[in-house]
This record gives structure tokens, C-alpha cells and sequence, in this order.
């Protein structure tokens, strides 16, 4: 069996795929409640095949997750592992919430110190309510008095706020969501970019997007396929990430032991994509992005509605929600449109189809889009 590859960290060397603690196996559809015995073969089996980061959170499944890991590594030697967890903004009122809850974490976790701390969930508002609670200053004494190594921070914004974060204190590692997918659609490029140019180094979360980059629809599936039959769907986008040279770790939140196999064989050492190889995922990217869209080019031969609905721009609406799942993108933009535009004006007359170079049963996907809108409601 070869090793998993490793990542250079200061004096450390860090696995290069790190095992998320919020996506465990639990006793029924719909609990948070761990499955402990299968959550720990998972552990045990991550650690002996090399992973030795293990990132946790004080809220991952229900507030369950620091102290089931904190029962999982307690079996192994205290410097054999990297274990990371995060201060709650959201539960943050005054100065005293945040020294309470990280003593509770040291608790919960059965440790005397944590490898890495971040600031959880980042964001303009998030940052200004640590800001005003002087997080930073609480952490920084904790970090003086040995309980805490690194000081980081997870992120979810544009690269503008994450340059204001970085900014305003000095940080060891910044946690950002980064896919091939979220490369440019959450401009991922911009915020690896910004923190490869100040030398921090960044840990990636959601490199399959929650699992939606394991199953991109059967054309572009075959088309990972064929350039490499013995490779999985969900390989390419964990490659894609941990190729980054300024890439410290790639978490995935596995849930199964399958999903855990295939990802410390597939950095097991890290095979970065040749130039074919992108190639080919651009090919399939392509692909996914069309898999469920209206193929409307917006031609406008079906306008005007006699109803007064504004078809193109429905559809161009339609295709940015299917394409990014921003369900309050979405929302907003409807809120935005005259009662008329909407997709209940349409009396399904038929009209429109007639003058549809693209043959869209345009009723039928406007009522597609009504139906989404009160699900999302």
C-alpha cells in the first residue's frame, strides 16, 4: 500500500486529505445522532491509512461531533494527530460566551491544546461580531498559553471581505470552499489567489461540493469515464484541489468507508491533471452545467406574451438557480419582477412554442419554476 501524500506545514507534515467530522454515519434518516460504532471505523480507518488531520466543529451534528471525537482519538497517541475545531460567531453575545465555550471545547474534546483553531464561518457580519467581542485577543492569550498552535479562520464571501480579514490580524491558514465547479462560480480563484500571494497556506473544504461533483449526470460521467475507466467520478475534483501547491489539506466530509478508500487511493501519492486531463474535466464541467438547464439563448422569438410574462428572463433566472443551488439569489431575483412577469401569469396557451427555434415546451417549464418557487417559499 503506498502512503498518502503529505503537505509541508512549518515543522509539520499534514496528510494532504483531511477527514471532516460533520457528515458521520447516524442512526437514522434525518438524526444528527452519530452511528458511533460505524463513525469509528471510519476514524480508525482513516488513521491507519495515514490521515492524521481531523476537523471538527463546536455545532457539527447537533454538538455531537467534538465530543465523539474527542472519545475516537483519546485511543491514540496525543502527538500522532492534528485535530482542528471552531468558535461559533452565531453563539457569540459577550466576551464571556467566548472563553466559555472554549473551555467546553477542550472538555469535549479530551484534549489539553488544539492543533488548529479558526473562526468558524466567516463572513463581513460574522467577522465585525468577533471583532467587537476582541476574539482575536481571547485566542491569541490561549494560543500564548499553549492552547492553541495555529490561528485560522473558515470563510464563506467575496475576495474583497477575505482581504479585510486578512488585514486586520496575522493568520497562519485560511479555510475556503474551493471546487473545479466553484473555481469561478464563487470565484474560489480569487480567494486562493489572494492567499497564495501573502504566503498562507489554505485548507479546502468542499472540494465535491457536498457531494454533487461525485454524480455529474451520465454524459459528462462518461466522459471522466472514458479518459479514465479505474478512476471514480469524485476523484477528479479531489485531485483538482489537492493539486494547488498552496494547498495545505483537502477535507471531505466521508461518510462510508467506500468514500474514504477512494479518496486516500486516489492522493495516495497525488497524481496531479495533465494537461488532457483538464482538458477533459472542462469537457465534462460543460456538460454538467447544461444537464438540467432551459436551452434558451434568449432569442426572444416568443416575446411578447400576450399575459405579459417575461419568458427569456424567467429562463435566464431558472438556469442561474440550477446551476448554483443559491436558492436566496433566486428568491431575490423573482422579488424583483412585476406579479405579470411571473411564471403563474401563464395561461398555457401555446403560443410562445410556436416561435421557439429551441422547441422548449415553455408551459411546461414555466410550471416547473412555479412549483420550485413554493417549495422555496
Amino acid at each position: 500500500m503506498m502512503a498518502i501524500s503529505k503537505r509541508a506545514f512549518k515543522d509539520e507534515k499534514i496528510s494532504l486529505l483531511g477527514l471532516g467530522c460533520m457528515r458521520f454515519p447516524t442512526i437514522k434518516e434525518g438524526s444528527e445522532e452519530i452511528d458511533e460504532e460505524k463513525a469509528l471505523e471510519i476514524v480508525d480507518y482513516a488513521y491507519k491509512h495515514g490521515i492524521n488531520y481531523f476537523d471538527t466543529a463546536h455545532g457539527y451534528h447537533g454538538g455531537l461531533s467534538e465530543p465523539f471525537m474527542g472519545k475516537a482519538l483519546k485511543r491514540y497517541p496525543r502527538e500522532s494527530f492534528y485535530l482542528a475545531t471552531k468558535m461559533p460567531p452565531w453563539n457569540l453575545k459577550t466576551p464571556q460566551d467566548v472563553q466559555n465555550i472554549f473551555e467546553s471545547q477542550l472538555r469535549r474534546c479530551q484534549v489539553d491544546y488544539f492543533d488548529f483553531y479558526l473562526f468558524h464561518a466567516q463572513n463581513k457580519e460574522m467577522f465585525k461580531r468577533c471583532v467587537d467581542l476582541d476574539v482575536y485577543g481571547y485566542l491569541q492569550k490561549k494560543r500564548e498559553e499553549g492552547k492553541i498552535r495555529f490561528l485560522g479562520f473558515s470563510f464563506h464571501d467575496t475576495p474583497e471581505v477575505l482581504e479585510q480579514i486578512l488585514d486586520t490580524y496575522h493568520w497562519d491558514f485560511v479555510q475556503i470552499q474551493l471546487n473545479y465547479l466553484d473555481w469561478e462560480l464563487q470565484d474560489a480563484k480569487g480567494q486562493y489567489e489572494l492567499l497564495a500571494q501573502r504566503g498562507i497556506p489554505a485548507i479546502i473544504m468542499e472540494p465535491v461540493r457536498g457531494g454533487a461533483l461525485a454524480d455529474l449526470g451520465k454524459q459528462a460521467n462518461d466522459v471522466l469515464k472514458q479518459a479514465a475507466p479505474s478512476r471514480s467520478v469524485a476523484s477528479w475534483a479531489i485531485r483538482y484541489a489537492a493539486q494547488l501547491p498552496n494547498v495545505m489539506t483537502v477535507l471531505s466530509g466521508m461518510s462510508n468507508l467506500e468514500q474514504l478508500s477512494d479518496n486516500i487511493n486516489t492522493l495516495s501519492p497525488l497524481e496531479p491533471l495533465t494537461v488532457a486531463e483538464q482538458k477533459t474535466l472542462e469537457t465534462a464541467l460543460d456538460l454538467y452545467r447544461k444537464k438540467d438547464m432551459v436551452p434558451c439563448t434568449g432569442c426572444r422569438y416568443c416575446m411578447d406574451c400576450s399575459f405579459g410574462v417575461d419568458i427569456p428572463k424567467l429562463f435566464q433566472i431558472y438556469n442561474r438557480y440550477v446551476f448554483s443551488k443559491n436558492a436566496a439569489q433566486f428568491k431575490e431575483e423573482l422579488k424583483d419582477c412585476p406579479e405579470t412577469e411571473l411564471p403563474q401569469s401563464c395561461q398555457k396557451c401555446g403560443a410562445c412554442m410556436e416561435h421557439c427555434p429551441q422547441h422548449i415546451d415553455i408551459p411546461g417549464t414555466l410550471e416547473k419554476m412555479r412549483e420550485m418557487m413554493e417549495k422555496l417559499a
